[in-house]
């Protein structure tokens, strides 16, 4: 039996871990809002609204911008706050003498204001096309994929696409090889970021009826289609590029 104080700091530490887990799930739960603001954020082109500010602006100079009514404000303000908490913009720690909050652009806003910029893209994907789907996930999931599909995005069908690849290159020892664009699940940096965007990114593709797959899949693949040896260089974000020798 151990002491009073043990067993207090023991129940302590059991109070403490049932909290953090408590913490992960509604962190897991209220996870889809965070995309749902960032979505928001496309719709109202924010990144645009600092970016034509000259790279910071206030709320009331945001709202004009976006065309938001001026008793929309205080909810702009607590929708920028997930915002900056998430990373997609910042916060000037000093507001203004009118006593403002700045906010600035982050390098991922940065992508999203000018001419050319990711925001369409990003907006098609978090449209409800596509984002209805997830609500049904587990019924999904219940249900037989039609051979078709399967077919369509197995591995039999990236073999034959190999091998159709290898016939039309030069050997290896002539330089011959084949380029592959594509995300490698777990390839890259281990942080949480980067694994998450992965294996979410996986999943999306999933209810789409496509498949990606870590380094062990593509290496199955690349051996059956006749090739000897490959090279995975992840330097594309979530995408590596793969290079298959004949």
């Amino acid at each position: 039996m151990g002491s009073i104080q043990e067993q207090h700091t023991c129940a302590g530490r059991q109070a403490q871990a049932m909290l953090d887990a408590q913490l992960d799930l509604w962190h897991n739960t209220f996870a889809f809002i965070k995309s749902m603001a960032f979505k928001c954020a496309l719709e109202l082109r924010i990144a645009d609204a600092i970016h034509n500010h000259g790279g910071t602006a206030t709320l009331t100079q945001i709202a004009s911008q976006a065309k938001i009514h001026p008793s929309k404000i205080p909810c702009l303000c607590r929708l920028m706050r997930v915002l900056t908490v998430t990373g997609i913009f910042s916060i000037d720690k000093n507001p203004t003498e009118e006593g403002d909050r700045v906010y600035g652009l982050t390098p991922a806003s940065r992508l999203l204001a000018g001419p050319q910029n990711l925001a369409p893209t990003l907006k098609l994907i978090l449209h409800s096309t596509f984002v209805s789907p997830f609500l049904g996930l587990g019924t999904w999931l219940e249900h037989k994929l039609p051979d078709w599909v399967m077919h369509d995005w197995g591995d039999s069908d990236c073999v034959t696409i190999l091998k159709n690849c290898k016939k039309a290159i030069p050997p290896g020892d002539a330089g011959g090889k084949v380029i592959i664009v594509d995300a490698v699940i777990g390839a890259g940096s281990s942080t949480l970021k980067h694994r998450e965007t992965h294996v979410l990114y996986d999943l999306f593709i999933m209810v789409a009826n496509g498949t990606e797959r870590d380094e062990r899949e593509w290496r199955k693949i690349i051996i059956e289609a006749g090739f000897t040896d490959y090279k995975i260089i992840p330097v594309l974000g979530v995408r590596s590029i793969i290079e298959v020798y004949p």
